[in-house]
């Protein structure tokens, strides 16, 4: 404990706090809304997808260095930190957006609901980024700047190491916009042009099941970045699914209709092969075990809430608003109690959003506590480990309970209960991302109210993006469907129904639940399995793929640890997912439109599986040449 205090007393910033270079410009303030977008909106995408989303502040804040350094001469890393500020605040709002808004559409989907208009989504997204902004500025001095050399903050710490090394010049960038280019391509000539098949498949008669993998590269980057072990984690989900509970269920109960199936299960295997199993029954164990595994994760981390509340109170007490010199100033406190007290009042008085006072006085309290929780947890173990989704389960088990018991029943409790959940889900996501965004500002010596004013533009820019990014989602393809799963949002829906109808499989959801507990007894973590199991095997298995290139690529370079660094391929798999995001987007566009059917040219030219396999090798061939490029200079 001596040598931390010792460090935090020697401590001092890359920039003096005397210097006072330009950071808060024109050029990092629309730099970092257009990121905020592109990275909102192509996580937002790929989250709907697999369940996963990816930290965007390396990737920002490489394109910052390659565009201010290199492409306009420029020598400033606090501008290039702005950018990075400002540019990951749209990640983090819609990894929270999209682990419940997408329960509104489904219930409208099923005629029980009227439509959410972005007008609605955009207001909660803004109400729950803004909350999460403003809880972590009083949390600033206590977390970040008292507990350094304690609280390591990996992301922040990284993300300054890589603006430090882009003072010598931004190469990586270039692997960034290759990635997106390459992405862009494979993506558009699969489900644009569709030239070949986007899933190979290869039936396996003697247990009643199959294999399948996707041809897609976001998938390939997020096994890349997870790493071997994460991917391996979810790679054994879906086997446990597919190959073991699929063939179980089949071969013991073909001549029984087990609920929530309606005919016998060998009519569902013979009309929809093991597809149609895995989407009544095995989706539903998932749930469990992802909910269990939310669950067992705020568990363990029960001290830490509760010491993290205390020092968030001590925060508070010892803020000290304007003063001291330019490294030490935050945004005044009046400033932002007055924040809190507009956004409780919108939320009870708007009319389009159903929460009551309390509820919004919920929201308030839910949403400091869990922001506070998310902000530490980052600092320990990153943002990747942190229980978000348990968090919002829990606020979603208490928030249901509680306007249940109150009368608040039927369609309106539970559209209440998924706001509140919504907009809590969104606090701790952007309280994490804020508090790793003032690490990297303290180490870099930025001015901590710019990076707070700059955090609450990248949320207003993102939550106005997001609501369209999500109505043209839903026109494209739907929730819940083969194209985006949205498996987080319909885990929350299963979640407040079961609660306020009592309609859920109980038995199918205990048994998830209880694996989860024997793979927690095992030692091994439970969510990435979890995940794995309640997404379909196809996903899974190409994520595999990038975590086997990743491990082969660090073991080519002599690192037997996994690198979490910028290093190796993670910019340029991060530039694939971005890419692949931003034509997704796109063809959802012609898709609303109606002119995918002029692009497409199966008919045509069938590629057919020979066609994905070749896809599939190239891109793996781009990710372990980018890799081992990136780790020989």
């Amino acid at each position: 404990m001596s040598n931390n205090t010792e460090e935090k007393k020697n401590f001092k910033p890359y920039v003096p706090a005397n210097e006072n270079p330009p950071e808060f410009t024109m050029t990092s303030t629309v730099m970092g809304i257009l990121l905020a977008i592109v990275f909102g909106a192509a996580n937002a995408y790929l989250g709907l997808r697999v369940g996963m989303t990816v930290s965007a502040s390396i990737p920002a804040a490489v394109i910052s260095m390659g565009v201010i350094r290199v492409l306009m001469k420029k020598d400033s890393v606090l501008e290039s930190n702005m950018v990075q500020t400002i540019g990951s605040a749209g990640e983090s709002l819609a990894a929270g957006v999209i682990f419940t808004m997408p329960v509104l559409f489904l219930w409208s989907a099923e005629g029980v609901a009227d439509a959410p208009s972005l007008i609605m989504i955009s207001f909660i997204a803004l109400c729950g980024g803004v909350l999460g902004v403003l809880f972590m500025i009083p949390l600033r001095n206590a977390l970040i700047v008292k507990e350094h050399g304690v609280l390591p903050y990996p992301e922040g710490t990284a993300c300054a190491e890589v603006l430090l090394a882009g003072e010598e010049g931004g190469e990586g960038a270039k692997q960034v916009f290759a990635g997106m280019g390459i992405s862009a391509i494979c993506k558009f000539l699969v489900d644009g042009l569709k030239l070949v098949p986007g899933v190979v498949t290869a039936p396996i008669r003697a247990l009643r099941t199959e294999f399948s993998a996707e041809v897609y590269p976001a998938l390939i980057g997020v096994g890349y970045i997870c790493g071997p072990k994460i991917s391996s984690y979810m790679f054994a989900g879906g086997i446990l699914g597919w190959f073991v509970l699929i063939p179980a269920i089949i071969l013991f109960g073909s001549e029984t209709i087990l609920y929530p199936g309606t005919e016998t299960i060998a009519k569902m295997y013979e009309a929809g092969g093991a597809s149609a199993i895995w989407s009544s029954y095995i989706r539903y164990i998932g749930s469990g075990m992802v909910a269990a595994g939310g669950i067992f994760s705020l568990i363990k981390s029960m001290p830490l809430i509760f010491s993290t509340f205390v020092d968030a109170l001590k925060g508070i007490r010892a803020s000290k608003d304007g003063e001291g010199n330019r490294t030490e100033i935050d945004l005044d406190m009046r400033f932002v109690l007055a924040g809190i007290a507009i956004i409780v009042l919108l939320l009870w008085l708007v009319p389009q959003v159903p929460v009551s006072l309390p509820g919004a006085i919920l929201v308030v309290v839910f949403g400091f506590f869990f922001g506070a929780v998310s902000s530490r947890i980052v600092g320990l173990v990153g943002s990747s480990n942190s229980p978000v989704s348990g968090m919002t389960i829990a606020t979603l088990l208490f928030a249901t309970f509680i306007l249940k018991m109150t009368g608040d029943t039927g369609m309106h409790g539970m559209i209440g209960a998924i706001t509140i959940g919504s907009v809590i889900c969104i606090v701790a996501a952007m309280a994490g991302d804020t508090s790793q965004d003032l690490k990297t500002g303290f180490l870099l010596g930025a001015t901590p109210i710019r990076q707070q004013i700059g955090e609450l533009i990248g949320a207003l820019a993102s939550a106005i993006a997001i609501g369209g990014v999500l109505v043209l989602l839903n026109n494209a393809w739907g929730f819940g469907t083969k194209e985006l799963a949205a498996p987080q949002a319909t885990l929350m829906k299963m979640i407040v129904e079961g609660v306020m109808n009592g309609n859920l499989p109980w038995p199918l959801i205990f048994i998830g639940v209880f694996i989860a507990v024997v793979i927690e007894i095992m030692g091994m973590p439970v969510l990435p399995v979890a995940i794995g199991l309640y997404l379909p095997l196809e996903l899974s298995s190409t994520i595999m793929i990038g975590g086997l290139i990743r491990w082969i690529a660090d073991r080519l370079a002599g690192n037997k640890e996994q690198d979490n660094g910028a290093g190796g391929g993670i910019l340029f798999c991060s530039g694939m997912i971005a890419g692949e995001g931003i034509v997704g987007i796109l063809l959802a566009i012609l898709a609303v439109l109606g002119v995918t059917d002029a692009l497409d040219m199966s008919s045509a030219v069938n590629g057919g599986i020979i066609g994905s396999l070749l896809v599939l090798a190239v891109m793996v061939g781009c990710v372990f040449w980018f890799s081992r490029k990136a780790k020989k200079s």
